[in-house]
């Protein structure tokens, strides 16, 4: 036992322990999402349908096995339609979370002029319906409303939920100091058992509270109470005074001041599901991530080559291929893309001729969980050669005749000549080749575009062909000896 602990330590890399605090994060996240969501029963009873399903796979129970393969066939749509509202919220969040921007200063709270109005509210009987924004974005909640930029004020308020006011049926939107929005429509609670009995304006709050992390506030018109909605529940306070610790609560859980000696305070909060989320993800690495065995395997790809300069060319190389000798652990050959085994030589340091360039672990690119313990062949040979600029003429081959009554009058080439690198070997004579033109298909005067064809270890300076215009220039036989008969009929 001592010695497995032992190995296990050793075998432990930083990678390793970055893998385990992924999935801790995440796990911690579906713990959290758990408590809060009101689909966790639903998610809870996806989990047992997936013991089951485990158990009836592992005991041979062939009917359970085969209804259940058919639950899990249409799987992830149920995720995503069940939980469709989570999901959204819980993207939205990650997009405006920002790392390191650390917790912003607490706010100058708005609470005493927005308390004395919801008091004159409740006295005097007038409803109303204030949301405090939180960190989760509205505007996707929000149906018609009008834009407002004003800071929050005993006045303000009162105007607005003024009985002859426009907007006084809506609700009112607070970000930070500052009334953004007021007479908006909000979506309804689809939770019938907290929703029964209650009013429009106490359904609308529930709703928003179910679907954000917004502080809802309800002044009700009947009884003059106040109520408040906050993560899909809703509770009427006793006194009326008691709205003031709501709003500082919240404003102080969306901007917390960061007090000195406290800096690891985080830790202390959902200790339970950080533990667990920690355990969880550390016996899931050793399920599936730790292998004590390692194996061997090898694969065979092409050698390539870097930095060779762009006036150089590798005449013949030997061989092509080599085999690398991977080893690791079965999991980390089972997350191995071959596609990203590369062998590459670098040719900074090219010399003129023949060569033989030895292969080792560094010219090897592959996964850090991989080790590179054999390269097959050891070494390989080439040829390369500096190549040298030089101006060739174009020589057009043709092939075939012109039809009867056609005679060929000449061939003119646009460019003469082009620039070509070449090795300096058997440098005599060369020329550049177009392909072959079809005299037979020509009836008249013709321009073309044919393609250039290089001989072996040449290539354009440009290192693309460059484009050659040839003009066919035909004439009639007919009308030569026409002029020829003119000329001896004249006096």
């Amino acid at each position: 036992m001592k010695e497995q602990l032992l190995h296990l330590l050793n075998s432990i890399r930083v990678s390793d322990i970055l893998d385990i605090g992924v999935i801790a994060v995440l796990i911690y996240g579906v713990l959290i999402w758990l408590k809060k969501t009101a689909s966790r029963f639903v998610f809870i009873g996806i989990i047992i349908l997936s013991v089951v399903y485990t158990a009836a796979r592992f005991f041979h129970m062939y009917l359970t096995e085969y209804v259940l393969r058919g639950f899990f066939a249409i799987f992830l749509i149920a995720i995503v339609i069940i939980f469709q509202e989570d999901l959204r919220r819980f993207f939205e969040r990650l997009a405006i979370w920002r790392p390191g921007k650390g917790s912003p200063k607490l706010l100058e709270s708005p609470t005493e002029p927005l308390v004395t109005a919801i008091m004159r509210l409740a006295r005097q009987r007038r409803g109303a319906l204030i949301i405090i924004k939180g960190k989760d974005p509205l505007e996707r909640h929000l149906a018609g409303g009008i834009p407002l930029d004003g800071k929050v004020s005993t006045a303000l308020i009162e105007s607005i939920f003024d009985p002859h006011s426009a907007g006084h049926d809506g609700a009112v939107i607070i970000d930070g100091e500052r009334v953004t929005r007021f007479g908006c429509h909000l979506p309804l609670s689809r939770n019938s058992t907290k929703a029964a009995g209650l009013g429009l304006r106490h359904t609308a709050a529930l709703g928003l509270s179910e679907l954000t992390d917004a502080l809802c506030i309800v002044v009700s018109e009947e009884r003059g109470t106040i109520s408040v909605a906050m993560n899909g529940d809703i509770r009427t306070l006793e006194k009326l005074e008691d709205i003031e610790e709501e709003i500082d609560r919240f404003y102080r859980l969306r901007s917390p001041e960061k007090e000195r000696g406290k800096s690891f305070s985080w830790l202390r909060s959902n200790s339970w599901e950080k533990g667990i989320a920690v355990g969880l993800a550390a016996i899931l690495w050793l399920a599936f991530g730790f292998e004590t065995e390692t194996i061997r395997r090898d694969f065979t790809i092409p050698v390539t080559y870097r930095n060779l300069p762009a006036d150089w060319i590798i005449e013949s190389q030997e061989p092509r291929e080599a085999t690398i000798s991977l080893m690791g652990s079965k999991q980390a050959f089972d997350l191995f893309d071959k596609s990203t085994l590369r062998l590459t030589v670098d040719m900074s340091n090219i010399r003129e001729g023949k060569q033989e360039i030895p292969l080792t672990p560094r010219n090897v690119e592959h996964p850090s969980n991989l080790t590179v313990v054999g390269i097959l062949p050891d070494s390989i040979t080439l040829t390369a050669h500096e190549l040298t600029p030089r101006e060739v003429p174009v020589q057009v081959q043709t092939t075939g005749s012109l039809k009867e009554g056609l005679v060929l009058e000449g061939i003119e080439v646009s460019p003469e000549t082009v620039k070509i690198l070449t090795t300096g070997q058997n440098m005599k004579d060369i020329k550049i080749l177009t392909e072959p033109i079809l005299l037979d298909s020509i009836q008249a005067s013709t321009r073309l575009t044919p393609s250039l064809i290089l001989p072996p270890n040449i290539i354009f300076a440009d290192r693309k062909p460059p484009v050659v215009t040839v003009t066919i220039n035909v004439s009639a036989k007919a009308d030569e000896e026409g002029k020829e008969s003119g000329k001896e009929n004249k006096p």
